[in-house]
């Protein structure tokens, strides 16, 4: 007898608060795509909460703190985690500079070297998801794919005009 896969929870709505700030429309556009994303697909499992449950999901900033405020469908409060930024500092800054050369190799490397500079830029994002899914550890389960969608958002949050 096969176990049955126990059913994940979902977000199914992603609101930026008005402490993240606005942000030049090319910016915008890029948590916007961000959220998206991480609606499409997720798996979102606050701890205590029943399963398959859907989420929304409220981010803000406070004393360089991330806040998650999770509620339920109806927008009841289900829990709120504030998570510290201080550990991600490093892994963004790095995110960015190998972003940055991304980008630029785009314009004049060989396929090779736009190949090799992708492959970290890759290794730095997941990372980057490790160390959030290891923040969560016990407040919120995620895969690696929703780890990977939320720390794109968080970094999204960080880029200046």
């Amino acid at each position: 007898m096969q176990d049955t896969p126990r059913p994940h929870g979902k977000l199914i709505e992603v609101e930026l608060d008005e402490t993240i700030g606005r942000a030049t429309p090319d910016i915008e556009h890029e948590r916007a795509v961000a959220i998206f994303d991480l609606i499409e697909e997720n798996r979102f499992d606050p701890a205590g909460a029943p399963e398959g449950a859907e989420f929304k999901l409220r981010l803000s900033l406070a004393d360089k703190r991330l806040v998650f405020d999770i509620r339920d469908a109806a927008g009841a409060p289900v829990v709120t985690h504030i998570l510290s930024l201080t550990p991600f500092r490093r892994v963004i800054k790095d995110y960015f500079l190998i972003c940055d050369s991304y980008y630029e190799a785009i314009r004049s490397a060989t396929p090779s070297q736009i190949e090799a500079i992708d492959m970290g830029r890759r290794g730095i994002h997941n990372d980057g998801s490790q160390t959030l899914m290891d923040r969560l550890k016990g407040k919120i389960g995620v895969d690696l794919d929703t780890a990977r969608r939320l720390f794109t958002l968080i970094c999204v949050l960080h880029w200046r005009s």
